[in-house]
């Protein structure tokens, strides 16, 4: 064996080995769409004496660690997402009003004395010496007046929800104080003992947020002067336990340094998410078992080996993800689905090479084609894989939430197609062909068959680029039909560009739409989008819903639908609504921008501005689809919209890699005659990673439940509109750009004369090579 196959072979071990180890050893963190719990996010903002920046933020994000931590919650995750905005994820939290209002609240703990009582109302506004009225909690009707803040929560050092049975008080928050506020403490209840027993004077009030939440009266053993020492008090105020606890959380958090305000909440049921993880597994298994029958029954020994790489690319991939600390969310799910469709595409580029090499020379020495199969396909697999990573790089940076982790997913799903379709399949196959059992039988390998589609291509011999204006006329009104569709039916923005509320009911009684309907509206949301769901759930979308008014409308829908919950709950606020559309038009503009730099570098530009062109097109046809057919367009479209522009593009640069193979060999040649030839060569490939694409597709679409029905249709399109409009868009308007702008020829260069002997393309019997050369056809010029 020589150098580099055994270099090769090495590494390949190395990296199954410590695939296998890692996913063994750990287990992949599972997001909360998939495991169930609310996430919160918060976006600080300016208060009269601090600015909100980076810096309060952080302030902010270690108080809400604190009182998160005091909820006991099992496994928070608490984060910064930008410079003002904090993510809040509580696993197994279903009902996240109280969350948010425990976390969120800015909670200013403070202490007064009591100077009086009131019959004026109260106001939360200090007067100039520092006082304020508000309301007395034990008297209704009755005000408190109190004097200047003596104590402020930043002395608590820590507080605590207690039951206390011996003064039969109830439920009481037990307050430890810093040496400082201990000393202060015990003045300020000095003071209150001189007052006569009964007297207002005698109280101290404790508020939070400017409302009085206690004011208990000094006991008669504490003395006059001396005050309650020790360091140590009790807040009553007939609590009850989940008050009490809430109360402590909130004190031992602290004082929040800036307001906060709830940007955006989702809420999953831990059912929803177990059956999302069941059917994307199913969905996974079933696609990659018909992708790999599929590849093994077109390229027999070495689709089987192909097969046998895809496995291993599913468990490297799954092992990437969790030794990154990747969350994995329901749309990183699709997008581990997804990326098994690119490592078919990589294994069928370098089979069809393969093939084309060894039915040119027909020699016994298997091992020649294949290694020429690779060293040719290169340009192409990583070409094609970079567009794609460029995609999935914007939807990291630009998208939020699951999205994000879908954009992680699919880059770390190509980068492992690329290692095991370059490295493990290269590997297994060069073992393979190297056996002297396969030598003696070279059909089985698969390379050496014509196969059934280059079978027709070599009996029709179609020219597809006569007919460029044709083909071009029939995108034009596919275009026009599309953008008539986002003109006169409009754009079903979900809650996420639009801001709003989503929330996804379960009924134990089955209820139609109208139904639903009619008892929203009576609940006093007559605007509200119902909708049945997938088994038998209905979901209700409204501009703006508090959390108790989403409860009204529950309440609403256990009238004919039984027992009500609540399988899922995003709330989104107006002004991050409007970032993220925002957001949505830059990545896509980004990512048209990004594809023509990249591929104007690797090609020319009349070809670069082809393959967007057709790019656009593609991404024209399906936001089209979705207007015309009512579907909602949200992240995770415009997930499935970035990845259909990687496909799009992926397809296109593949038929122009052996554009500019060719004529790199003859540039004197006509681009209509060189394109052609270059799409019947490569059509083969197109057809077989297509059916690979969507098997998987399919699997997701049937086997994937409801959340990725639509991600799915939107890639099916993508799909099958890519496959088509590299050969009857792409290609016609680069030769279009190229009879208008064509190259300057080089000079003196050999095989650049019009003279140059015709090359027949590699594919091809000796018989149909002669054939082709006597009809003056099939060359490569």
């Amino acid at each position: 064996m020589s150098r580099a196959p055994l270099w090769r072979a090495v590494v390949a071990l190395a990296v199954v080995a410590l695939s296998l180890y890692i996913a063994l050893t750990q287990s992949a963190r599972l997001g909360l769409d998939l495991r169930g719990g609310t996430q919160i996010v918060l976006e600080t903002r300016n208060s009269p004496t601090v600015t909100a920046d980076a810096a309060s933020t952080d302030r902010a994000l270690e108080v809400l660690r604190q009182r998160v931590d005091a909820l006991g919650v099992s496994e928070p995750g608490i984060a910064r997402s930008g410079e003002k905005r904090i993510i809040v994820e509580l696993p197994g939290v279903q009902d996240p009003r109280k969350a948010a209002e425990v976390i969120g609240r800015t909670a200013q703990l403070t202490v007064h004395p009591v100077t009086g009582e009131s019959q004026a109302k109260g106001t939360a506004k200090p007067a100039a010496d520092g006082s304020r009225t508000l309301p007395d909690p034990d008297r209704p009707g009755k005000h408190l007046r109190l004097g200047p803040t003596a104590l402020t929560g930043e002395g608590v050092k820590d507080a605590e929800a207690r039951l206390d049975q011996q003064s039969l008080a109830g439920w009481t928050v037990s307050l430890d104080f810093r040496k400082g506020a201990g000393d202060t403490w015990a003045k300020v209840t000095g003071e209150a003992a001189c007052a006569p027993q009964g007297a207002p004077e005698r109280r101290v009030a404790i508020t939070l947020d400017n409302k009085i939440i206690s004011a208990p009266g000094v006991n008669e053993g504490v003395a006059c002067g001396t005050g309650i020492t020790g360091g140590t008090t009790q807040i009553t105020g007939n609590f009850s336990q989940s008050e009490a606890r809430d109360l402590a959380a909130l004190v031992k958090g602290g004082a929040l340094p800036v307001p906060v305000d709830v940007v955006e909440q989702r809420t999953v049921g831990p059912t929803l998410g177990a059956e999302a993880i069941e059917a994307s597994t199913r969905a996974a298994l079933i696609g990659i078992a018909l992708t790999a029958l599929f590849i093994t029954a077109v390229y027999r020994l070495l689709g089987f080996l192909a097969g046998l790489a895809l496995a291993l690319y599913g468990l490297i991939s799954y092992a990437a993800l969790v030794a990154l600390g990747a969350t994995l969310t329901l749309p990183g799910l699709a997008g581990f689905v997804l990326a098994i469709g690119m490592a078919v595409d990589a294994n069928v580029l370098v089979f069809e090479r393969a093939r084309e090499e060894y039915l040119a020379v027909r020699s016994k020495d298997l091992a020649k084609p294949v290694r020429t199969g690779f060293s040719k396909a290169w340009s192409a697999v990583v070409d094609s894989n970079v567009t794609t990573l460029l995609a999935a790089g914007l939807l990291f940076f630009f998208a939020t939430g699951p999205v994000k982790g879908f954009g992680i997913t699919l880059c770390v799903g190509v980068l492992a197609s690329m290692l095991t379709a370059l490295v493990i399949t290269r590997v297994l196959a060069d073992f393979a062909v190297g056996r002297d059992a396969v030598r003696r039988r070279p059909a089985l390998t698969g390379i050496a068959s014509t196969g059934r589609v280059r079978t027709w291509l070599a009996r029709r011999d179609p020219n597809l680029v006569r007919h460029r204006r044709r083909w071009l006329g029939v995108s034009g009104l596919l275009v026009a039909v599309a953008v008539a569709g986002i003109a006169l039916r409009g754009l079903e923005f979900g809650v996420e560009f639009t801001g709003g509320r989503l929330v996804e009911y379960s009924t134990s009684r089955s209820v139609d739409a109208d139904t639903a309907r009619a008892a929203v509206s009576d609940a006093g949301f007559p605007r509200a989008v119902v909708q049945e769901s997938g088994d038998g759930d209905i979901t209700v979308r409204t501009e703006r819903l508090t959390d108790t008014e989403q409860q009204r409308v529950r309440t609403a829908l256990e009238r004919p639908g039984g027992t009500v919950t609540v399988e899922r709950d995003e709330l989104i606020g107006p002004s991050l609504g409007s970032e993220l559309r925002q957001k949505a038009l830059i990545a896509l503009g980004i990512a048209v921008a990004a594809q023509l730099i990249y591929l104007s570098v690797r090609f020319r530009w009349t070809l670069a501005a082809a393959a967007v062109s057709a790019m656009v097109h593609d991404v024209l046809l399906v936001v089209g689809l979705f207007a015309w057919l009512g579907k909602p367009v949200d992240s995770v479209f415009l997930a499935a919209l970035l990845t259909v522009i990687g496909y799009s593009v992926n397809d296109t640069v593949v038929v122009f890699d052996r554009v500019r193979e060719a004529r790199r060999r003859h540039p004197r040649g006509d681009l209509g005659t060189t394109a052609n030839r270059a799409v019947v060569q490569t059509l083969p490939r197109t057809v077989n990673t297509g059916m690979g694409a969507l098997f998987i597709l399919s699997a997701l679409a049937v086997l994937g439940g409801d959340a990725l029905a639509d991600f799915s249709l939107a890639l099916i399109a993508g799909v099958l509109v890519g496959m088509a409009s590299t050969v009857f868009t792409a290609v016609p308007i680069a030769v279009a750009l190229e009879h208008r702008n064509p190259p300057t020829p080089p000079s003196g260069r050999p095989g650049s004369s019009d003279s140059a002997p015709a090359e027949v393309p590699d594919g091809y019997s000796p018989l149909e090579a002669r054939r082709r050369r006597e009809r003056g056809t099939g060359a490569v010029v």
